[in-house]
């Protein structure tokens, strides 16, 4: 009995140092776990709050620069200033204020959220506070931003705040479903970056190939 448990050991030895020099040698690694979300930062290093206004802002100054701001689209019918706009420059009118109300209870980076204007407004404007993206413009051969969107709805409302590969942050839209028409939407995530066109005269928040809109947010 003593010479089988001692034969027994002499066999077991070299696969014990074997498995101790290989693991030693060659560690196991387990996956990690998922980066943690990035909060959205205003221009004082702050982190976003949903229950504050900011100002979109543009990261250039004089005529590269202007707010975003609410106003009166062209050959529109709707009873109530309906489209997003940028001023000329950033000499003169501020933007409109606007909050974000993200899915979650914080703003993070990469997350959708809606935009919505946030100043006073007559009941039957209310729903003219809430971005969205239209129809396609065919003599503009894009999708202009406008208002009269929903809040935590299935259409085409959503929008994410990205780091911008120069300085800032972009804006991307990001219907929720593929259901919606996007020919811009060609990403993994079935987003469209947000850029200027410029539509009689008035540069006009609209969906890009390229050039996307750089952007930092003021608290009011």
């Amino acid at each position: 009995m003593m010479k089988c448990l001692f034969f027994l050991c002499l066999c077991l030895f070299p696969i014990l140092v074997f498995s101790s020099t290989f693991t030693s040698q060659n560690p196991i690694n387990l996956p990690s776990e998922s980066p943690l979300p990035k909060p959205v930062l205003d221009t004082n290093g702050k982190e976003l709050n949903p229950n504050l206004s900011y100002r979109i802002i543009s990261t250039y100054w004089g005529a590269l620069g202007g707010d975003v701001y609410l106003g009166k689209s062209p050959n529109s019918d709707a009873p109530c200033p309906d489209g997003v706009f940028r001023y000329n420059s950033d000499v003169g009118p501020s933007g409109t204020p606007v909050r974000f109300i993200p899915l979650s209870t914080n703003i993070f980076e990469d997350q959708l959220l809606n935009i919505q204007f946030n100043i006073p407004t007559p009941k039957l404007c209310v729903s003219y506070t809430i971005w969205k993206v239209g129809n396609i413009n065919a003599p503009l051969r894009t999708m202009l931003l406008e208002t009269g969107g929903t809040i935590g709805q299935a259409d085409s409302s959503y929008f994410k705040i990205v780091k911008s590969s120069n300085f800032g942050y972009n804006l991307l839209y990001c219907p929720i479903t593929r259901h919606f028409l996007c020919p811009f939407c060609r990403d993994d995530n079935f987003c469209a970056k947000v850029g200027v066109v410029i539509q009689n005269g008035k540069r006009r928040l609209a969906l890009v190939n390229e050039n996307p809109l750089d952007v930092l947010f003021q608290e009011v």
